[in-house]
């Protein structure tokens, strides 16, 4: 987890561009991902909560240590986002930028409208 090799200027760029481009929502993703590992992130990955299926598919990389941040979605945590980085600022801004994204997943690229809970965990 270099500082030295990672281009992190370059990397919040290239996310910014691919989002600005837009498209289905786990390509952007994936592309996402991909950005990441071309700029030095050796391990990249977006797990989402309560999904087992996805988040193997959005993975980059060889696991390794990684800083993992919450990615939150209009106010509710619905994942996770790990990158292999000593930065966790540059995580939590990457999580914060793709959290629209995380929420068109499955929705046909409309955002997802989440339930929300109350504080006793019901509905």
């Amino acid at each position: 987890m270099s500082r030295d090799a990672i281009d992190y200027r370059g990397a919040l760029e290239a996310v910014e561009r691919i989002l600005n481009r837009g498209g289905d929502a786990e390509d952007v993703l994936r592309r996402v991902l991909e950005a990441l590992g071309g700029r030095g992130i050796s391990f990249a990955r977006l797990r989402l909560a309560g999904s087992d299926g996805l988040d193997a598919g959005l993975t980059v990389g060889e696991q390794r240590e990684a800083v993992a941040v919450p990615l939150v979605y209009e106010g509710l945590e619905v994942g996770s986002l790990e990158l292999a980085t000593d930065d966790r600022a540059l995580a939590e801004r990457v999580a914060m930028l793709i959290s629209h994204e995380v929420g068109r997943l499955g929705n046909h690229g409309d955002p997802i409208r989440l339930p929300h809970e109350r504080s006793d965990g019901s509905s």
